[in-house]
């Protein structure tokens, strides 16, 4: 039912536990998850300001990811890590109906909680959007 799971992620607590529910359901369904990573324009903008070069970047993004990636290699579950530029709403909602996931997991909150206020929030956009289900984790 759920063999390929989409996993939404920004590097926060809600992060996190989104990953466990991912994992939960890759284990009872023996699926896959495949891990998007968004970096929006201010995001962008602001790495390349505070950065030397674009290997430090590169690193900063990949220690944001490291409690993820920790979990995910500790539960045995095959996992893929895709990062994608844009706008993390339509972006993660192309990406996922692009690939046909049986299921998209993510976070009702991330790392930015006053642009969710003001825009609508991502996991909102996504569930409106994606043509599969969406698990949207508290």
């Amino acid at each position: 039912m759920f063999n390929r799971i989409l996993l939404a992620v920004d590097g926060s607590e809600n992060s996190l536990r989104s990953a466990q529910h991912a994992i939960a359901l890759a284990e009872k369904f023996n699926g896959t998850i495949d891990v998007v990573y968004v970096v929006d324009g201010s995001t962008a903008k602001e790495d390349v300001l505070h950065a030397t070069n674009k290997f430090e970047i590169e690193k900063k993004r990949k220690e944001k990811l490291k409690p993820m990636r920790e979990l995910l290699e500790k539960s045995g579950t095959d996992f893929y890590t895709h990062v994608l530029h844009g706008e993390p709403g339509p972006e993660i909602v192309e990406f996922a109906n692009e690939k046909a996931f049986d299921c998209v997991v993510i976070g009702s909150r991330g790392l930015n909680d006053v642009q969710s206020f003001i825009l609508g929030s991502v996991s909102h956009k996504v569930a409106k959007r994606a043509e599969c289900p969406v698990l949207i984790v508290k």
